[in-house]
């Protein structure tokens, strides 16, 4: 160990590359494996492992960023909501910017005189509808199974304290049906999973099962520090290596087996799962959640808006990059008219987004790896 500490030990990250090199030795043929997380992408980017691994182990982004899988016909429903003069739009940053059609957005509706607040929690939004009672404030609960427990509890206390100018409009995503769609796709060919941490620590370890029992594919929980997700590559590899596939949770420290049992009750009693379209991915069954019917009151969808045909950004291969069919360098825009100050997708908007964190890490190597 290191005064730079146990997860930042440049010995150990020497040491785990050489074991991944010897383990992709083993290999009987080349590895596709796949970070399922937006946190996970830009630490690959930020240490350069991406870059450490051996030429017949490729390692893929998948749709782990909420922001950048929610379609644009969700982001034109939200700027219709905002161009309402009686609705004030509460919602987290990234979404601000996010392209909707013909290249509009919550912040270029802001300017048309939309109210639109960036809040850091539901919680903030459902203070705004206290101090705003004339006014329906609006929540954009995009997320997964990490975000949506903070915004049932939010709902649950709006009940409680009869809040009735506080509404959300859903656009949750469930983790296990797109992992079960990649797995099936048979031009990417997914051999194993390096698993989200932060949507684990309510899932548990034991969620991930079917990922063995019905898919035969790699899995692993890992950590965020370079040495615990290259500590996570190997032990794919091990089980590549050993045809022995396991879901193993190398993040004991915060996931347990069974989760979080308090968040996945608050879930259950707010939503139902239901079919949704996936930027990329297109529509999976009962791979959203949408409010109970006895809950229709905190529906923003209910609301009435015109809304237009959706439309996506011209020459925007996001969708390509969710789905790990190509590295965003494959993409003809990248770096080339849409970037992080000039967003033409979703990808390069989000601080989780793929192509964010290829540009901002990876995009001196983009010629090698496109």
């Amino acid at each position: 160990m290191t005064d730079a500490g146990p997860f930042h030990d440049p010995g150990r990250v020497a040491a785990l590359a050489a074991r991944i090199e010897r383990l992709a030795g083993l290999l009987p043929r080349p590895a596709t494996l796949m970070e399922v997380c937006g946190t996970h992408t830009h630490a690959i980017g930020e240490a350069g492992l991406r870059r450490l691994l051996p030429t017949n182990v490729r390692l893929v982004a998948g749709p782990g960023c909420p922001v950048c899988v929610t379609p644009v016909d969700y982001l034109d429903h939200a700027i219709a909501l905002a161009m309402r003069p009686d609705v004030t739009i509460g919602t987290f940053g990234d979404l601000v910017r996010v392209p909707a059609s013909r290249r509009d957005s919550l912040e270029r509706a802001s300017a048309r005189g939309a109210d639109v607040r960036i809040v850091y929690s539901p919680r903030d939004a459902l203070a705004l509808a206290r101090a705003l009672p004339q006014r329906t404030v609006v929540f954009l609960a995009v997320g997964f199974e990490t975000t949506m427990p903070t915004i049932a509890a939010a709902l649950t206390e709006a009940e409680a304290t009869g809040v009735a100018n506080f509404r959300v409009l859903c656009g949750a995503k469930l983790l296990e049906p797109p992992l079960r769609a990649l797995v099936a796709d048979p031009e990417l060919r997914v051999d194993g999973f390096l698993l989200p941490g932060h949507v684990s620590v309510i899932l548990g370890a034991d969620f991930y099962r079917f990922l063995t029992a019905d898919c035969g594919v790699a899995a692993v929980i890992a950590g965020f520090a370079p040495v615990e997700i290259q500590q996570g590559i190997a032990e794919l590899l091990e089980q590549l290596v050993a045809r022995r596939p396991r879901v193993a949770n190398l993040y004991p420290r915060a996931v347990s087996a069974g989760g979080n049992r308090t968040a996945q009750a608050l879930l259950a009693r707010w939503f139902v799962p239901v079919d949704t379209r996936w930027r990329g991915l297109g529509s999976i069954p009962a791979s959203g959640l949408a409010l109970r019917p006895e809950f229709a009151h905190r529906d923003a969808a209910q609301l009435a808006v015109s809304l237009p045909e959706p439309l996506e950004p011209k020459g925007c291969r996001c969708g390509d990059v969710l789905r790990g069919s190509i590295s965003p360098p494959g993409c003809p825009l990248f770096a080339r008219g849409c970037n992080p100050d000039h967003p033409i997708g979703a990808c390069m908007v989000s601080s989780e987004g793929t192509c964010a964190a290829w540009y901002r890490h990876e995009r001196p190597v983009r010629a090698a790896d496109a």
